[in-house]
């Protein structure tokens, strides 16, 4: 059987069963031209905002818009624990490939870190540019997991903000340290709030950064035996809490 394929529409919130939806740009070309989707499939649409929608085609017009006749519309409510991972910036497409396979495995933010040691830094319209690019493979990644909430991913900090934003939100923050004794998989865990992962750059975390970290309330963890790169830390460490807080049950 073949899975329905998953298109965004950004207008689901007051949209019932029958409905009819109109799907164009770059989202009805994709389905027109490239999946060539005819009358009477099936598709999701989702907002990644939480809401869903399962229905069938029922017109095609041109080569990038479609009517989606809506059959079926659910909420989903904002997952808990909610998981963070703070991700320092990689070097060339490795960004991408963190943010990708974190989406996969369920991250429901991810904030850019310019650390200290990062051969990358996001600045201008350079930087304005790898941004787009976070959120389009979220958005893309999101997708293809079939997920109806996208993460967020929010514009690059430095590690003072970093550290200020901590202090605030974090319900238990891990950083991700190779000389660290404490193992992550038997850290304990709040019964509620945000669990944040601090993930550092090829170099390492600096001592002042680790300092800033310790002091708004993040312990340094150690993941595991071997040394992961940084664009594949953060999904092992999510994958791990994914287990531990029953999100993966």
């Amino acid at each position: 059987m073949t899975t329905a394929p998953v298109f965004v529409h950004d207008s689901l919130t007051a949209v019932g069963r029958g409905a009819a939806l109109l799907l164009e740009g770059p989202e009805g070309r994709h389905a027109v031209s490239v999946r060539r989707l005819r009358v009477g499939e099936a598709v999701v649409l989702t907002d990644g905002e939480g809401t869903g929608a399962f229905g069938t085609v029922a017109a095609v017009e041109g080569k990038d818009r479609l009517t989606v006749e809506v059959g079926e519309v659910w909420h989903e409510p904002p997952p808990r624990p909610w998981i963070t991972v703070v991700q320092a910036l990689p070097k060339g497409d490795r960004g991408e490939l963190a943010v990708e396979t974190m989406t996969e495995t369920g991250v429901d933010a991810i904030i850019p870190w310019s650390a200290a040691r990062c051969v990358t830094q996001w600045r201008g319209e350079r930087g304005a540019r790898s941004l787009a690019k976070w959120r389009a493979t979220a958005r893309e990644a999101g997708k293809q997991a079939r997920r109806t909430r996208f993460p967020r991913v929010a514009a690059a900090m430095p590690t003072r903000e970093v550290a200020e934003w901590l202090a605030k939100e974090a319900a238990f923050a891990a950083v991700l340290h190779e000389g660290a004794t404490a193992p992550l998989a038997t850290a304990p865990l709040p019964d509620a709030g945000e669990l944040v992962l601090i993930v550092g750059p090829e170099g390492g975390v600096t001592p002042d950064e680790l300092a800033a970290f310790t002091a708004a309330g993040a312990t340094p963890y150690r993941l595991g035996p071997t040394v992961l790169r940084t664009s594949t830390a953060g999904t092992a460490a999510a994958a791990l809490l994914m287990g531990r807080t029953g999100r993966w049950a």
